[in-house]
């Protein structure tokens, strides 16, 4: 398994970035986390370490600099984030050790609005999206241009965004899912509700992310 610090060379700043490679990586996929989150998120890392089980790589980064952090508008800022995204992409796209990786997205809350968003910019370039607990409704106007199926994952408990969710699905013209997870809440905070997210985003990976 190989584990790099990276930092990620964009337009308008320098990201910080953890890129984790099984040995005989069969994919990657890229986290974009919600507001006020970050690459050290312990929701993210731990559906990722799940991921990586499978021989699929993951890569956590931190869509804004320290300093823009401070800035509370920027967390809410889904065009800045996207463009992060899709710079992070091109970056990932064009490295040595996963130019040749089929690449997938993974989305928690308004981190799910900017994945969708890259998807569309990518085109089949993504082959999956994944969101938990995310608001796709926030790229509500890119989201019939994205052709990566998709799998929106909603906690049972988590009822104004099991609607907004609803509302970004029937927006959605790509192979498309919604799962509602029964007791969980927003963050899925619950006893093994994060193991059924992952285990869901797993098996879609499996599905579209690493066919052949």
């Amino acid at each position: 398994m190989k584990k790099l610090e990276i930092d990620i060379p964009l337009s308008s700043a320098t990201l910080k970035g953890d890129l984790i490679l099984p040995e005989k990586a069969i994919g990657i996929v890229v986290f974009s986390h919600g507001s006020g989150s970050s690459r050290l998120s312990s929701r993210n890392r731990m559906v990722a370490a799940e991921i990586q089980k499978q021989n699929i790589g993951t890569l956590l980064f931190d869509l804004l600099t320290e300093e823009e952090d401070q800035i509370y508008e920027n967390r809410f800022n889904i065009d800045l984030l996207s463009n992060r995204l899709i710079e992070t992409t091109e970056w990932l796209l064009q490295y040595k050790d996963t130019k040749n990786l089929p690449l997938g997205y993974f989305g928690a809350s308004t981190g799910a609005a900017s994945a969708l968003k890259a998807a569309a910019f990518f085109g089949k370039t993504i082959k999956a999206v994944v969101s938990r607990g995310g608001r796709p409704d926030l790229a509500i106007t890119e989201l019939p241009l994205v052709t990566a199926p998709t799998l929106l994952i909603v906690g049972g408990l988590d009822i104004p965004v099991i609607g907004m969710n609803k509302l970004a699905f029937d927006e959605l013209e790509s192979i498309k899912e919604m799962k509602i997870i029964p007791g969980a809440t927003h963050l899925f905070e619950e006893a093994g509700k994060l193991l059924e997210v992952s285990d869901l985003a797993i098996d879609w990976y499996k599905k579209y992310l690493i066919k052949d």
